[in-house]
């Protein structure tokens, strides 16, 4: 039976486990390593997004189409060139502030990441997108490199994350909370 009070203790239990993330991440991450984890990130976040919305279009499951301008096809590598062409645009203003920003790194791990959806189009100049060839193995090592790159780049990060997500589940598991939520 759960009484009122266990929800409010779950929650309270998961605003300390956040808490912990960030203190962690503050003591953990220097400047750089913050930037380079959100840039990997948001690379394997919007390379997989990118994969499932084109695959929900092509297969009809979505209920939006391909985005056009002038009758012509506008390929996702053109927002992923022009999101790198801002970043870009910050980076030789000199202002460190910005160019540090999480959302610069945002924005190039995304544009990045649209760029190399379509890496096989851009190199042979054809829509070869939705060929067999070489698909699989291109999506297989993108995803395996932004995991990858998203580890090591903040690797004591995700261990004491690791450390810390485990005494939390642990103490969930002997207080009968579930810790999933």
């Amino acid at each position: 039976m759960i009484t009122p009070t266990q929800p409010r203790r779950r929650d309270d239990a998961d605003r300390r486990l956040v808490r912990r993330w960030r203190e962690t991440a503050d003591r953990r991450l220097t400047p750089l390593q913050r930037s380079m984890l959100i840039t990997w990130m948001s690379f394997g976040t919007t390379f997989a997004t990118v994969r499932v919305i084109t695959h929900g279009i092509r297969d009809g499951w979505l209920p939006w189409g391909n985005v056009s301008a002038g009758g012509e096809h506008l390929h996702h590598y053109n927002f992923g060139i022009a999101a790198l062409a801002g970043v870009g645009l910050i980076a030789v203003r000199g202002d460190e502030r910005a160019a540090g920003h999480p959302a610069v790194a945002a924005a190039y791990g995304c544009g990045t990441a649209l760029i190399c959806d379509e890496f096989a189009l851009l190199l042979d100049l054809q829509d070869v997108y939705w060929a067999r060839q070489g698909r699989i193995s291109v999506d297989v090592s993108l995803g395996v490199l932004s995991v990858l790159g998203a580890y090591l780049t903040a690797k004591p990060f995700w261990h004491e994350i690791g450390r810390i997500t485990g005494r939390h589940v642990a103490g969930a598991a002997r207080r009968g909370l579930s810790a999933a939520g």
